[in-house]
């Protein structure tokens, strides 16, 4: 194990980079800007991927999968949408490689027709489908989901948080109505911000996004917001409202109850590998990675603590049933024999890897019948007896679960406030955290803040009341306060 690691103190970003290395959840590939998730790492992805996939069904949605290469002339059909992502575009132009004197080179007669783009977001693609799709109303909603891999061409990249190729799933709906499509919207909003804070332990601001920062094509953005441990905010998730805009775009119309034909109304809604980011900034520590329960790979490891063979025999014999009532209950188990490492190795290794539950069992303790319980959250131990002990670690996974977010939510109390200058806005940002603040609405203004601070609004609050107050900037007239802060 790694000793001597980055503190968030000493450098956050290190800290960060850190923990994905020694944790052993991710790790730069040879292609520039693209990491490879190790198993430990994706084990994390694929238990996000199990509850929000049925999450997604319990709301009516059904999984398909689209092209992962979209012609170049799909993107010229929606300006504001082409506009949005023609920087961050892979384009391929040729079919095929050749041998030549200088090795493998691309055949110049295998150019394509038209160049694909490696898809950066699939709406393009998916209304081109919708169009066969639909003819009347009776035809929709359209309520798909796909889980897919994406690519944009990112200059800056960290692993998880921004590389050029990471993992999501797209939501992509058609309904007859906007009220219908605004609903599905708000919905899948609401989806997000309960996964995040029931199963990720991070609390969220819901919220929609100014114009500046909304998906490119959408009428409305709807965010959720997190707050890091460095004070910086993160995007856990957007749902949009699209309105008619593809629909027009690539001809979807439907026949209406009234025999009329009327265009279709549009939502699409995602969350990504990111999450994954999230999870290490929001909880972890100086000692390591630490995991929510609900989506640890490993919710409690066992270590036997022996010198003797038959002393392993005797602890792995008695340890059988507790693994077996452990499982019964739901809950994954690893008991490791390893004859490699010793226990204070061990010990290290699954505290740096966030392991939320540590049982350590010895020769004493089978003598008395009970087994030492360290929790990853506190850092805290304690002797418990055996007999029931699935009970008690059930209690235990809760607690720890519901402390994270408790701890995650006062961090975040501690660090928003409203400001209501410039001058105090100027002096609060460098500090971090969230900054409550009054906003003209212009989209000039808000470039100007971020021009001059890096601050971007990262959410109008849902639930903010209106309240009159001058704009930070130009004291201009404001109707309510906007969150501001540094991101990622």
């Amino acid at each position: 194990m790694a000793k001597n690691f980055t503190t968030r103190e000493e450098n956050y970003s290190q800290w960060y980079n850190d923990i994905v290395k020694h944790a052993q959840l991710a790790e730069n590939s040879s292609v520039r800007g693209s990491m490879v998730i190790k198993p430990y790492g994706y084990a994390i992805w694929e238990n996000m991927q199990k509850v929000l996939d049925q999450m997604f069904k319990d709301t009516g949605h059904e999984n398909a999968y689209f092209p992962l290469f979209i012609p170049k002339s799909f993107f010229s059909k929606e300006a504001a949408h082409v506009e949005g992502f023609a920087k961050e575009c892979a384009v391929v132009t040729h079919y095929r490689l050749k041998n030549s004197e200088e090795g493998i080179v691309v055949d110049p007669d295998a150019k394509l027709d038209e160049e694909l783009i490696v898809r950066p977001t699939s709406e393009t693609i998916i209304w081109d489908t919708y169009k066969k799709w639909v003819q009347s109303y009776r035809d929709l909603p359209i309520l798909v989901n796909q889980w897919a891999n994406v690519v944009r061409w990112e200059m800056r990249t960290r692993l998880f948080l921004r590389t050029s190729e990471f993992l999501w799933q797209e939501g992509h709906t058609a309904h007859a109505t906007e009220k219908e499509a605004i609903a599905e919207a708000q919905q899948m909003l609401e989806v997000y911000a309960d996964f995040a804070e029931q199963w990720m332990a991070v609390p969220v601001l819901k919220g929609t996004k100014s114009p500046n920062e909304r998906f490119a094509g959408a009428l409305d953005t709807y965010c959720i917001e997190a707050m890091m441990q460095d004070g910086k905010a993160l995007q856990a998730g957007t749902s949009h409202f699209l309105g008619q805009n593809f629909a027009k775009a690539f001809d979807v119309k439907y026949l209406s109850k009234e025999n009329k034909q009327e265009y279709v109304w549009a939502t699409s809604w995602g969350v990504s590998t990111r999450l994954i980011g999230a999870l290490i900034m929001a909880h972890s520590d100086d000692h390591g990675l630490v995991l929510p329960p609900k989506l640890a790979p490993i919710q409690v490891v066992i270590v036997p603590i022996y010198r003797k063979q038959e002393q392993l025999d005797e602890i792995t014999e008695k340890v059988q049933g507790t693994i077996k009532a452990l499982r019964a209950k739901g809950i994954s188990v690893k008991f490791d024999a390893r004859d490699t490492h010793k226990p204070g190795f061990k010990f290290a290794e699954y505290e740096y890897k966030g392991v939320p539950v540590r049982l350590g069992v010895g020769p004493r303790d089978l003598e008395n019948g009970t087994v030492e319980v360290a929790r990853r959250d506190t850092l805290t131990k304690e002797v418990m007896d055996m007999e029931g002990i699935e009970l008690k670690i059930e209690a235990l996974l809760a607690e720890i679960q519901e402390n994270l977010f408790i701890k995650a939510k006062d961090f975040r109390e501690e660090n928003s406030r409203k400001v209501d200058s410039w001058d105090e806005f100027s002096v609060e940002i460098e500090k971090g955290g969230f900054l409550y603040a009054h906003w003209d609405g212009s989209p000039e203004t808000e470039q100007k803040i971020k021009d001059e601070t890096k601050a971007t609004i990262r959410t109008i609050p849902l639930d903010g009341d209106e309240e009159e107050g001058k704009c930070i900037f130009t004291g201009n007239p404001s109707s309510k306060r906007v969150v501001f802060a540094r991101s990622y």
